[in-house]
């Protein structure tokens, strides 16, 4: 406590003196004063085991912060309440001697109390509790002794209580620092538990304590994220940034991590009977908003009267002219999916992406996020739409690769690999790649060598046309494939006629020795593009 004993000195008329220093506060305390404190201090002193029992009592009964503690160990707060009494008591008798003990009391009971989870407030209002039930019974005691020097006591009230708001400060200070200590504590073990599920090396029986400390089900559903972003240019020096996405997000995580945010949309779930709206992805593709469309089951956010689900794989409406390219051998043709450049994911079924916010973690060449999942094992409609929406908020550039849905806290290493080899599977000008549904891709980057044999093998003698004659032929026959074999539709692509398309495909078959109505032939130039594609040649 400051020291109480101010006495007023004074000052001979016409004597001038130094200008005092600035003070927050001047006491008006004199001997008499600081006697009558003393005396009543003393008394406290001697009944403090009763006023420590009467601040606990009152402590559980009008601070519920407290109550917790008091049940789980009544007799440590009780020890902790007593010794801070008692040194602060003390130092209303002797200031110099208790001052230094009664802080780091204080600053002890603040570390302690945020160790606890105590509120703050709490803490704060217990002490001012023990302050107004300290200053009572000095006024209660010397009322009792001689009701005359309770008018006394006026001239040490600011000194009491400023030395209680003093105390706050300490305990307030000690908090926050263990709060911060805590926290920093805190993230950096939440940063290493992600990281050792992420590389696999996370321990069967710590998987109960990675889940409490991390708010994520042991036994759920999960995927990884993994994110790269474009290479910078020589003129921007230093690693890539990490990419601004926006994915929608129903209900964030308490838990803190670092890397990309993904933040909740600002505008409202629309009606499930509201129409559609059209929009436009920055890859040009223009269709229906995902996030105006039908949820799929019943449930506490979902309607029953909504539409059912379809699935992500529904068949598009084909135009009449859609016949496939019967070459000299009729014959069935495989279906690819081996374009130059990853189509954005419209997900036109998929339900809105509903989970809680996924953790990041930044590895040395890519960001991955744990994606907790909701929908049940073999629905592809979460990761649609995460894909979706990456695609619509990615930076330009930015390559992404979603790995196939896992079950368990145990299994995200396994599932950090497979969001790696979607990443490889992205086009080096950007994209999001949803495993599940680039799989031949994924065989192509898995095996770089046998890729590269495979499309030296398949393409090899197109190596010998002029460079624009191959690419043509190259160009023709990934448009020819991309439209499920027909060359209508692979000409309007293409901006010329369908028999020239049929001609540059008998070409093709003419150099290489491939029939692409037979299946074996078409999976083997599939794959070979997509090794061209993917590796280089």
């Amino acid at each position: 406590m400051p020291q109480v004993v101010r006495p007023r000195i004074a000052v001979p008329h016409g004597t001038h003196t130094a200008a005092p220093l600035p003070q927050r506060f001047r006491s008006l305390a004199d001997r008499a004063s600081v006697e009558v404190l003393h005396r009543a201090a003393r008394t406290l002193v001697a009944s403090l085991p009763a006023l420590t029992d009467r601040l606990v009592e009152a402590l559980y009964e009008q601070e519920p912060g407290y109550r917790a503690a008091i049940d789980s160990d009544r007799a440590e707060v009780w020890q902790e309440v007593h010794h801070s009494l008692r040194h602060n008591v003390g130092s209303l008798i002797q200031p110099r001697e208790y001052r230094d003990a009664a802080h780091r009391t204080s600053r002890w009971i603040g570390e302690i109390r945020a160790g606890q989870g105590v509120p703050l407030d709490a803490v704060l209002h217990a002490f001012r509790m023990g302050g107004a039930m300290v200053w009572q019974d000095l006024v209660d005691e010397t009322a009792r002794r001689d009701p005359d020097d309770v008018r006394l006591l006026v001239h040490v009230a600011a000194d009491v209580w400023n030395f209680v708001d003093e105390h706050c400060g300490i305990v307030a200070d000690a908090y926050r620092q263990a709060e911060r200590r805590l926290s920093w504590r805190r993230e950096n073990q939440q940063r290493l538990m992600i990281a050792a599920l992420l590389d696999g090396t996370a321990r069967i029986a710590d998987l109960g304590e990675a889940a409490a400390m991390l708010g994520l089900p042991e036994q759920g559903r999960y995927a990884v994220l993994a994110v790269a972003s474009a290479p910078r240019g020589p003129q921007q020096p230093g690693a890539a940034a990490r990419p601004p996405l926006s994915l929608p997000v129903a209900s964030p995580s308490a838990v803190s991590s670092p890397g990309p945010a993904l933040t909740a949309p600002t505008a409202p779930m629309a009606s499930t009977t509201a129409p559609a709206t059209a929009t436009t992805t920055p890859y040009g593709w223009t269709g229906p908003d995902t996030t105006q469309l039908p949820r799929t089951r019943p449930g506490p956010d979902r309607p029953s009267e909504a539409e059912p689900y379809a699935g992500p794989h529904a068949p598009p409406d084909r135009p009449s002219d859609t016949e496939p390219y019967a070459g000299p051998h009729a014959g069935p043709h495989a279906r690819s999916h081996t374009g130059p450049h990853i189509a954005p994911h419209t997900a036109p079924h998929a339900p809105p992406y509903r989970p809680a916010a996924p953790l990041w973690h930044s590895g040395p060449d890519a960001e991955f996020a744990i994606l907790p999942l909701t929908g049940e094992a073999g629905d592809l409609g979460e990761l649609h739409a995460i894909a979706a929406a990456l695609d619509a908020s990615a930076a330009t550039g930015t390559r992404a690769g979603i790995g196939s849905a896992v079950d368990g806290l145990a299994a995200l290493g396994d599932a950090r690999r497979l969001a790696e080899t979607a990443l490889r599977a992205c086009p080096a000008t950007g994209g999001t790649v949803l495993l599940d549904e680039h799989l031949p891709d994924a065989l192509v980057v898995s095996s770089p060598a046998l890729g590269s044999a495979l499309a030296d093998r398949v393409l090899g003698p197109l190596d010998r046309l002029d460079p624009s004659d191959r690419d043509v032929i190259v160009e023709t026959l990934t448009a020819w494939l991309d439209a499920d074999g027909s060359a209508q539709r692979a000409g309007a692509r293409l901006y010329c006629h369908r028999n020239t398309v049929l001609n540059r495909l008998r070409r093709f078959e003419q150099l290489t020795g491939r029939c692409l109505t037979r299946p074996r032939d078409a999976v083997e130039v599939s794959l070979a593009l997509a090794a061209r594609r993917l590796l280089g040649p």
